[in-house]
């Protein structure tokens, strides 16, 4: 869809020729420009949402076709509720509310939503946001659909309207960065939604590859024999049960000066989990595809900085391996040794996901980082605890894991951070080994977070669990893109303090 930054005063909107215009109701009280249509079409608009009994709730639409007065062919209302402002939260729900209301045939439109009062956000802002949201809105997966949409049956341009021409500039800008929040959070959302016979390791790394092809971004990929030289036998045994070669990518994007400390992102990639010999449930497992959306979020990033030309340094690790059952395959009381030196005895091959990250963090002491942010899809414990709202932050950095938070804040993406204390490392104890990979039945994504910390010693370093909040499930499937926003966010900051 493409997105564009225009100067419509509400006055001229009757006017205006776009097939379709987007305007808001707060309540029964008609937004600035809704109030101009309605004194352009003499009344009518507002008797066609009294007729309707619309009155204006957060996300409700109606439909006007062929008002008098008015050239658009479409007047699309928008509650918004009747709150003095609106939360971004409800923000987010409005304008996906919005696009998703919108036909697609009228090929056209123009919203008017940035007039809204949204705590917290100044118009650029409110531009910003409704850029990645409209592209959250209308994004679909559909490579594998016999049939698709026509091209006619889709939203092909959305203009968002401001009032000041001084502003225009500042507004386009602030355009560029949600689409750059937007493209990348669509792109790990394609990855995500691959199927396992699609997205094994080495189909991640041609996505990396793909993304440094201009030069922007140097990527390297290293596959089985050059892992077990630098000693990551732990991610080894987890491909050990597989056809498929594990693989450690790393792609490298210097947007700062050359002696700035690199920021570095380490994603887990489990194009497929089975278990391995711990073997999952069978209800439930084609999700496990979705294993894999830690290294989308890292090259969703990737690509999305690399558009924006962030000025940062910036690295993005992905640790990738396909988790299988087999003759070959790991088992339960295998004991292994990490890149780092540590032994880890293997309880559960279920628990996998640990097992590639904590070389790929050890890996990783080599770039001299700023900080490390790993995302996982790591623990069912996380969703338990909560949910498809929060990821899970863990750091034992409390100046880092409030940057991430406010991050996640800002663009509504959030995090809630939970302890990652030295008092559960007991848990972790094993009779034969330096370390489990597991720690029992209780407290399970904190217990996880700290295996993670056995090998982050070098460095500063936050872990956010979003096993929660990677995927939906039921009838809306697919792979969320989260947490691109958050991270985009948290490195957008970085660059400009």
């Amino acid at each position: 869809m493409d997105l564009a930054v225009a100067v419509v005063a509400p006055q001229a909107l009757a006017e205006d020729k776009t097939p379709a215009i987007i305007v808001a109701a707060r309540g029964k009280t008609l937004s600035d420009s809704a109030a101009a249509l309605d004194a352009a079409s003499s009344g009518a608009l507002a008797a066609a949402l009294a007729s309707a009994g619309f009155d204006g709730k957060p996300g409700q639409t109606l439909a006007l076709y062929a008002l008098p007065g008015i050239k658009a062919g479409l007047v699309l209302v928008v509650g918004a509720g009747d709150a003095a402002e609106i939360s971004l939260q409800a923000w987010h729900k409005l304008v996906l509310a919005a696009v998703k209301a919108l036909p697609g045939r009228m090929g056209k439109a123009l919203s008017t939503l940035a007039e809204l009062p949204v705590a917290g956000r100044d118009v650029n802002e409110r531009i910003s946001d409704q850029a990645r949201f409209v592209l959250e809105a209308g994004y679909r997966f559909d490579e594998y659909k016999s049939k698709k949409p026509a091209a006619g049956d889709l939203l092909s341009k959305l203009t968002l309207a401001i009032a000041d021409k001084a502003g225009l500039k500042a507004a386009k800008d602030a355009l560029v960065w949600g689409q750059c929040i937007g493209t990348g959070q669509s792109f790990a959302r394609d990855l995500g939604n691959q199927p396992g016979n699609v997205a094994y390791p080495g189909y991640l790394a041609e996505m990396a590859r793909a993304i440094g092809e201009d030069g922007d971004v140097k990527v390297e990929v290293m596959g089985e024999e050059e892992l077990r030289k630098l000693g990551m036998h732990c991610l080894l045994s987890v491909s050990a049960g597989s056809q498929h070669d594990a693989q450690l990518v790393t792609l490298n994007y210097q947007g700062g000066k050359a002696k700035d400390a690199p920021v570095v992102l380490v994603g887990k990639g489990i194009t497929f989990d089975t278990g391995g010999i711990s073997l999952k449930p069978g209800a439930g497992m084609d999700e496990m595809k979705f294993d894999m959306c830690g290294a989308a979020s890292v090259l969703g990033v990737m690509a999305a900085i690399k558009l924006a030309r962030l000025k940062l340094n910036v690295i993005g690790v992905i640790a990738c391996a396909e988790n299988m059952p087999s003759g070959t395959a790991t088992r339960p009381g295998d004991i292994v040794k990490t890149m780092s030196g540590q032994t880890v005895e293997i309880l559960n091959t279920d628990a996998e996901g640990r097992l590639v990250l904590c070389d790929a963090l050890t890996y990783v002491e080599r770039f001299k980082p700023a900080v490390v942010v790993d995302i996982a899809t790591l623990t069912g414990a996380c969703v338990v605890a909560l949910g498809k709202v929060a990821s899970g932050l863990f750091s034992p950095q409390d100046e880092l894991a409030e940057e991430l938070l406010a991050a996640g804040q800002r663009v509504d993406d959030r995090a809630w951070r939970l302890p990652v204390w030295d008092d559960y490392q007991e848990l972790l104890d094993s009779p034969f080994a330096d370390i489990a990979n597991i720690g029992g039945p209780t407290a399970g994504s904190i217990t996880a977070a700290c295996y993670l910390a056995r090998f982050t010693k070098a460095y500063s370093w936050a872990h956010l669990d979003i096993a929660g909040t990677a995927w939906l499930s039921g009838a809306q499937k697919g792979a969320t893109g989260r947490p691109v926003p958050l991270l985009l966010e948290f490195l957008r900051a970085r660059a400009a303090g």
